[in-house]
């Protein structure tokens, strides 16, 4: 009788998703070592190498390939078997995993926290904050209960909950407060910042600017709002950012901020979980939260930008 262990399996998964040793180990908080032994361990037990190993990294052999899907749905069984006893509480209780973009996460997750936290005090949330593609990927794998990102993502496998809209606005020098805003058309003439690729902010951005790649005068790719606002308080272009983003992103820096004329570009914020999860009745409850979250930062934004009026 084949007599793998579920643990072996865990670490046959971390090791095959980051191909690294090094990697693999801290994520399962086990010394390298021993992750090789227990590895070594489950390739006899199944009677057949796993990976191929080079000073640098780790590759899946043509049977490890066939092996690692099937751990995965072991794996996810598994999870989903302490689902079903955590939905079958009359409480919202135990780990939730979640996963957000990165231009959510700095402006609403704290908001999100704490409303969990004040609501339904006896869930242990873990948090993820990584680009929609890989989120999309380990929800679907199960590593995730659940993601919110901007919608839609079209993936027939999960449920999708909108949540809330927001506009983009536009970021440009403070000098140019009194200057007409562009058109979607003007600004293709202009040096336009954005996020680099990967980003679907960017995608979204492009979009409203009918433009179905990178723009000519594009001067920068970034990985945050934060360094696109920066550069644009340097003077070197304008960009887009999310409303949520505004109060954090802009408070450092010498820039103004406009609304384009109607209809403005926006997107829908909302959660994703897969269909199948016995946690689709508890992760509707959290998607409702997560409403009432972004009311309270729409409500915290008013306030502030009420309290700032005042004092001019």
């Amino acid at each position: 009788m084949i007599q793998v262990t579920l643990r072996q399996l865990r670490y046959f998964d971390a090791l095959a998703r980051h191909g690294h040793f090094g990697r693999a180990a801290d994520e399962c908080s086990i010394s390298q070592p021993a992750l090789s032994m227990q590895i070594k361990e489950m390739e006899e037990i199944l009677g057949g190498v796993l990976l191929e190993r080079s000073a640098r990294q780790v590759t899946l052999t043509k049977f490890g390939e066939e092996i690692v899907q099937r751990v995965r749905d072991i794996l996810r069984s598994v999870d989903e078997l302490g689902d079903f006893a955590r939905a079958a509480r009359d409480r919202l209780a135990g780990r939730l995993r979640i996963g957000m973009i990165p231009t959510i996460a700095p402006y609403l997750l704290p908001k999100v926290i704490e409303h969990l936290a004040r609501l339904h005090p006896e869930l242990d949330i873990h948090v993820r904050e990584t680009l929609t593609p890989k989120l999309i990927k380990e929800v679907t794998e199960g590593r995730l209960d659940t993601a919110i990102v901007a919608l839609p993502v079209s993936e027939p496998s999960l449920t999708e909950v909108a949540c809330f809209s927001e506009n983009f606005l536009l970021v440009r020098p403070g000098e140019d407060e009194d200057t007409p805003v562009p058109s979607h058309e003007m600004l293709r003439e202009m040096r336009l910042l954005l996020l680099e690729e990967g980003h679907c902010f960017r995608d979204q951005a492009l979009s409203f600017c009918n433009m179905q790649s990178s723009p000519p005068r594009e001067v920068l790719d970034a990985s945050s709002l934060s360094t696109l606002v920066q550069m644009v308080g340097a003077g070197i272009g304008v960009t887009l950012i999310p409303e949520m983003a505004v109060a954090v992103e802009t408070r450092s820096a010498q820039v103004s901020v406009a609304r384009f004329r109607n209809p403005q570009p926006s997107r829908t914020i909302g959660m994703v979980w897969r269909r199948t999860s016995p946690l689709a009745g508890q992760l509707q409850q959290i998607s409702e939260v997560v409403c009432l979250a972004a009311d309270a930062l729409r409500e915290q934004r008013k306030t502030g930008s009420s309290s700032r009026k005042s004092r001019t």
